[in-house]
C-alpha cells in the first residue's frame, strides 16, 4: 500500500524517487537538474511529471521551493529551519549556518498580519563565480 501525503495524494514511486534524489543533495537543484538525476533511476519519467510532483511535495511539506523573481525555482528535501544563500551572478543556493543565534524575527513585526513564518536568503558570490575571470566587479 503507498503512503498518503494527504487529501487523497499518494506517495507513488515517482513521488518517492524524486524526493530521495532531493533529499540526497544539498545543490538545492532546479525542475530541470533534478529531472536529470531522477532519469537515471526512472528513465521514462518526463520533465512535465517532475514539474508537476515537485508541486505536490513542496504543497504537502515534504520540500521546500525557493523562489526569487526572476529565477529558476530551487527546490530543497530539507524541511527543517535554516537559511539560505543566494549567488548573485550565478544563482547558485547554498545553505547557511549561522555562528550565533538571531533574534526571533516572527516577534516583533509591526503588520496586521497574523505572521506563521519567514524566509531568511543571503547574497553573496559563490566559490565557483570567485574564481571565475569573467565574473563582473571581481578583481582576479
Amino acid at each position: 500500500m503507498k503512503e498518503k501525503l494527504g487529501k487523497d495524494m499518494r506517495l507513488t514511486n515517482q513521488r518517492k524517487v524524486i524526493l530521495e534524489e532531493l533529499q540526497a543533495v544539498t545543490s538545492h537543484p532546479t525542475a530541470d537538474e533534478l529531472y536529470e538525476m531522477v532519469r537515471k533511476r526512472l528513465p521514462r519519467i518526463s520533465l512535465g511529471t517532475v514539474y508537476r510532483n515537485l508541486e505536490v511535495l513542496s504543497t504537502c511539506g515534504l520540500i521546500l521551493k525557493i523562489e526569487v523573481a526572476g529565477q529558476q525555482k530551487r527546490f530543497d528535501g530539507d524541511t527543517s529551519l535554516h537559511h539560505h544563500i543566494r549567488c548573485i551572478h550565478c544563482g547558485r543556493v547554498g545553505d547557511v549556518t549561522l555562528t550565533r543565534d538571531l533574534p526571533d524575527l516572527n516577534e516583533g513585526v509591526d503588520s496586521n498580519f497574523i505572521i506563521v513564518g519567514h524566509r531568511l536568503e543571503f547574497q553573496g558570490v559563490c566559490p565557483h563565480c570567485q574564481k571565475n575571470p569573467n565574473t563582473p566587479g571581481m578583481a582576479h
